[in-house]
């Protein structure tokens, strides 16, 4: 039970973001806390902790966060470890306010997952932009030595409730900051990509956060306690994904009983998705991503561009840095594995880009210098500032799988026949997701977004293309688009496609190198995804393939910034499984949440290269001046 609440504690960390940023401030000295019960329009009541300046010859802005996992700790002579994460705001002088949301902790009401937004309310209709609307009503009424203004932020889970109060329409609310927002739970985000659920980290996020609550709590629930200290041979041994309430959930995780309900994209989803609002922002936004966040990088770029569509001419920029989830706001981050970027890149942040977006918008200090983009390209490893994003002066190429393995720049296969390249998937052998040996309490391997992939390019149900040497530098920007033709002998099957960055043989190992990496020929990961088949006309339409039937599989991934340097290759890499950061297909067309192990079944599947079946991955070609 010691280990299992280790990695509760480890849950904690991650989605409240607590560690600790360098540098020491003596808190007790700098502020004042008071604990509040905030009613809300319906009577319920949410607990709220207000860190005050001592200092009562100003008058300050206030900062909202309103987080699903625990304001803790509790008491007035307590103070919250987050502080220290966000001291350039304490110091710099702000009213701090931190606010479990309904039903959760030591708030009343109840929880809701991904509460939907209504955008037709009545009277007592309660979302998240109402919770925003009268918890920043009261705060500027009672809270003494506030100017009026208000921001609100927040990371991942509270970086959705950041969104939904950017349609609160409070006048005080000047600036919010989503960052890695929840946006959309079975296009892209946290729990399916394209309809395939990523398990790994639904399992183990659920397996705590949706343990129900009896009455108002300052404690964490525990979940269910295992040993497992290999993640691959856990989930395989765990079976078919009803097992996850025979053997733990039992039945108890409310959200994992609905989502086993709604294996489509029907209107429970929808529902819940973002991108259906954001019609009437008038508040300055700044969201936040990190080009390795395996869990919320669709929720940035989106919620991004979804405002901007929607909102044109308000103040709306985004930052894209070279970060996992949330790292932005913790310690130093001058590397992500292997790579170096010469810099602390989440203290240039805080300090160059957070603190003068809130400062400008909440107290008129200083000067707008926020390019409409400000994104950090991998490769060459530097900031870049654009007025768009993507960024103007980009063109289509499209890299095309071919004959030999090969991969051709901008040149279409001039094959006649319907050439085509088999692999056997095997549900009960699933292509891993990383070389390591994870334990499966642990959400992850951060860093297998750029992990070398020589593992998987090895094996035989991984279909390898390769470029030639480039001969100069190729930077691509924004969207990829893959889009392949397959055949399987299966009625369903998942279709993952990996862009990878080939290093020369004569690389360099990077410098320092405790982990002692070694970069010739390294296959470093820029981007992967995958794409569940059977939804291949809609994410509300499954159908099952024919098997031997050629078929057209296209989907979008997520955004990069990237160089490919001269000399280096490119590589897409295509498999069937991803496993277990996304659960199994069974290669047979059901209701997988209720598969039986008899639906488990082996098929063979085809990609093809052809003047009639092009398979190709598409990217921006960023041309330079």
């Amino acid at each position: 039970m010691k280990k299992q609440f280790f990695y509760s504690l480890i849950f904690i960390f991650v989605f409240s973001f607590l560690s600790l940023a360098q540098g020491k401030i003596d808190l007790s000295s700098t502020l004042n806390k008071v604990e509040y019960r905030i009613p809300m329009r319906d009577g319920v009541k949410l607990f709220t902790s207000v860190y005050i300046p001592k200092d009562t010859t100003k008058k300050y802005p206030i900062l909202l966060w309103r987080t699903p996992y625990s304001v803790a700790p509790y008491g007035k002579d307590k103070f919250s470890r987050r502080l220290l994460t966000y001291k350039h705001f304490v110091k710099d002088g702000y009213i701090i306010a931190f606010q479990d949301v309904r039903g959760k902790f030591m708030s009343e009401g109840k929880y809701v997952n991904m509460r939907p937004f209504i955008k037709h309310k009545k009277r007592g209709d309660v979302d998240e932009s109402t919770d925003a609307y009268d918890t920043v009503d009261w705060l500027i009424k009672h809270i003494p030595h506030n100017n009026g203004k208000v921001g609100i932020w927040g990371i991942s889970y509270p970086g959705f409730y950041a969104a939904m109060a950017a349609m609160s329409l409070h006048p005080a609310v000047k600036a919010v900051s989503p960052q890695a927002p929840i946006c959309d739970w079975f296009v892209d985000d946290d729990m399916h990509h394209n309809g395939a659920l990523t398990l790994l980290l639904s399992f183990n996020f659920f397996k705590v956060f949706g343990q129900p609550r009896d009455s108002l709590t300052t404690h964490w629930a525990h979940g269910p306690s295992y040993p497992a200290p290999d993640d691959y041979k856990f989930f395989l041994k765990l079976g078919s994904l009803k097992n996850v309430n025979e053997k733990y959930f039992k039945g108890k995780i409310n959200f994992w009983n609905q989502t086993v309900k709604h294996g489509n994209y029907d209107n429970f989803w929808k529902s819940r998705s973002t991108l259906n609002d954001f019609d009437s922002v008038q508040t300055a936004v700044m969201t936040v991503g990190g080009w390795f966040d395996s869990e919320d990088l669709f929720g940035a770029l989106h919620t991004y561009q979804k405002i901007e569509k929607k909102n044109p001419g308000i103040f709306n920029i985004l930052v894209m840095g070279p970060w996992s989830h949330g790292a932005w706001s913790r310690g130093e981050v001058s590397s992500f594995g292997q790579m170096h970027f010469g810099e602390n890149t989440s203290e240039f942040y805080r300090q160059k880009v957070e603190l003068p977006f809130f400062d400008y918008f909440l107290k008129g200090k200083g000067k707008p210098d926020f390019p409409e983009a400000l994104v950090f390209e991998t490769g060459r490893n530097k900031w870049r500032r654009f007025d768009s994003w993507p960024p103007k002066g980009i063109q289509k190429i499209s890299f095309y799988l071919d004959k030999k393995n090969k991969l051709d720049i901008g040149q279409k296969p001039q094959n006649t026949e319907a050439l085509h390249d088999t692999y056997l998937s095997d549900p009960n052998h699933p292509v891993p997701y990383t070389a390591r040996v994870m334990d499966c309490r642990a959400f992850y391997n951060h860093t297998y977004p750029v992990e070398d992939q020589r593992f998987a390019s090895r094996r035989p149900d991984v279909l390898v293309y390769e470029s030639k040497p480039l001969k100069k530098d190729l930077t691509i920007a924004g969207p990829i688009d893959a889009d392949i033709f397959v055949s399987t002998t299966g009625t369903d099957a998942d279709w993952v496609v990996k862009l990878v960055d080939v290093f020369p043989d004569t690389a360099k190992d990077p410098q320092p190198n405790p982990d002692k990496v070694k970069m010739g020929g390294f296959e470093m990961l820029i981007r992967g995804d995958i794409f569940r088949g059977k939804f291949r006309k809609g994410y509300d339409n499954p159908q099952p393939f024919t098997p031997g039937k050629v078929e057209e599989v296209s989907f979008q991934m997520q955004d990069v910034f990237h160089t490919f340097l001269k000399g280096h290759k490119i590589m897409a890499q295509i498999q069937s499984s991803w496993f277990p950061l996304f659960d199994r297909n069974p290669q047979t067309f059901t209701d997988i949440y209720n598969a039986s192990p008899k639906d488990f079944v082996k098929a063979y599947n085809s990609i093809y290269h052809s003047v009639k079946y092009p398979s190709r991955v598409t990217v921006n070609l960023l041309k330079e001046n």
